[in-house]
């Protein structure tokens, strides 16, 4: 979550299993998009902590006619109205081409992550009673990666393709894992934390999880789980965020309920900058694979309404907002791909 926000059918669900995580974006409940803190506090070798300044820019709603951004955006909607049969679509950048990838209406579908060559996407669904991972095709054919392991959540194809990253939640604390592309060799890398997201490298993993001060703060990790450093010192950071192509940058979100904002901030460490218009509630960030446009879940207009969020995108200069979604139901958790 990531990053996220979560039905209340599906969220009594995964309470019953004494999991509660990040797949809601966070509108209401804070509790319910943090996961149960630890009594251990994380051990970095290095922190790096930007002061808590943070400056504001109010990006502008325009008209002009520009080059369309490229690539697809996977997302969780909400076809049928009801909250726990949350769907995968996607669509392109531009608006056009919206298209329903699962169609099992008696399951939960969330966290949608398109692999680096476009061809297939990952995410976590429970038609088995169980949060599993699958990757399905653009034809909607799917295949289920893991079995048993936990309640599994936010999978992320590696850049070179060969390993997924996701989060496990057992009952009472989430921690980031890896596994090979195809379901095999499961390991974790550390814990507590969710919502992991790769380097453009495919080096390290940016996530979340506390910090000494029992905190939600943004760390990277080396795959091997050693070199976990520290990037953020923000206020009410939630946990889905993404990691810039180039390797400099990252976008995450942070607020009280209903009150959240999208961020940029340097990863070596700066003052993080606010990106989204304020008053949106918006949450849930992803960049474009060219770096330009960021894709995110909002509420302009529609503050207070659960079934309020669609799916926005933005300049990363924080120009040309633009509303990709209009439906009477939840459209949220974008992720940007070729």
């Amino acid at each position: 979550m990531g990053t996220i926000r979560i039905r209340s059918n599906v969220l009594n669900n995964l309470i019953k299993i004494g999991f509660v995580s990040l797949l809601m974006l966070g509108c209401k409940l804070t509790v319910m998009s943090t996961p149960t803190a630890t009594s251990t506090p994380i051990t970095q070798e290095s922190l790096v902590l930007p002061s808590k300044t943070v400056t504001e820019i109010i990006p502008t709603l325009t008209s002009v006619v520009e080059e369309s951004p490229s690539g697809k955006i996977a997302f969780t909607c909400q076809l049928t109205g009801v909250r726990y049969q949350d769907q995968i679509c996607i669509i392109n950048a531009d608006g056009t081409g919206f298209m329903r990838l699962t169609w099992d209406d008696t399951a939960a579908h969330f966290y949608p992550s398109i692999a680096p060559d476009g061809k297939s996407i990952v995410y976590s669904a429970n038609p088995t009673g169980t949060y599993e991972i699958y990757e399905a095709d653009l034809n909607g054919n799917f295949n289920q990666l893991t079995h048993s392991l936990g309640t599994l959540t936010s999978p992320e194809i590696s850049p070179n393709g060969d390993l997924i990253a996701f989060t496990l939640g057992d009952g009472q604390n989430t921690s980031i894992w890896l596994m090979d592309r195809n379901g095999s060799l499961p390991r974790m890398i550390y814990g507590p934390g969710w919502d992991p997201t790769w380097s453009p490298d495919g080096g390290q993993i940016l996530f979340a999880s506390y910090d000494q001060n029992e905190a939600i703060q943004l760390f990277t990790i080396n795959l091997d789980g050693t070199n976990l450093q520290q990037i953020t010192q923000m206020e009410n950071i939630r946990g889905r965020s993404d990691w810039s192509p180039d390797g400099k940058w990252a976008v995450t979100y942070s607020g009280e309920p209903w009150e959240r904002e999208l961020f940029t901030l340097p990863i070596e460490g700066g003052e993080p900058r606010q990106l989204s218009p304020t008053g949106g509630n918006s949450q849930g960030p992803s960049i474009s694979p060219d770096g330009e446009w960021v894709a995110f879940t909002a509420y302009f207009g529609d503050i207070g309404n659960d079934d309020g969020c669609e799916i926005y995108i933005i300049r990363t200069d924080g120009t040309n907002l633009r509303r990709l979604t209009e439906n009477a139901t939840c459209d949220w958790q974008p992720r940007w791909g070729p």
